[in-house]
């Protein structure tokens, strides 16, 4: 499985920015995708993501703010974020778990500015 990520970048405190991810290297669905994101000297850690029965997790910093969603006929995976604080500076990953295993995709910056 591969996870192509996209749709990062700057962006004022108070804006937006939408991230995508698709996944390809498969003719089946993935149910677990997700994001994840990790700041400078900090663990990476999850922002949002879709559960294994499809309900939908967020992490406690994002809720109400972040949005996620997908298009399960492209495989594709979304991240709404709105309300953008400089704190959610990080460069956010993508994530999907098939058959078990873990795939990242590689990565794409959102910077907020003050």
């Amino acid at each position: 499985v591969q996870l192509q990520a996209s749709g990062g970048g700057l962006v004022q405190a108070g804006g937006s920015l939408r991230l995508s991810c698709a996944a390809s290297g498969t003719r089946f669905s993935i149910n677990r995708m997700g994001w994840y994101r990790q700041a400078p000297g900090k663990q990476r850690e999850l922002v949002a993501t879709f559960t294994s029965d499809s309900n939908r997790h967020y992490a406690d910093f994002v809720k109400g703010r972040f949005t996620i969603s997908r298009d399960n006929a492209k495989k594709t995976v979304y991240l709404e974020m709105n309300s953008l604080k400089p704190e959610d500076t990080a460069v956010y990953y993508c994530n999907a778990v098939f058959r078990g295993d873990p795939f990242w995709g590689q990565g794409t910056q959102v910077t907020v500015s003050s």
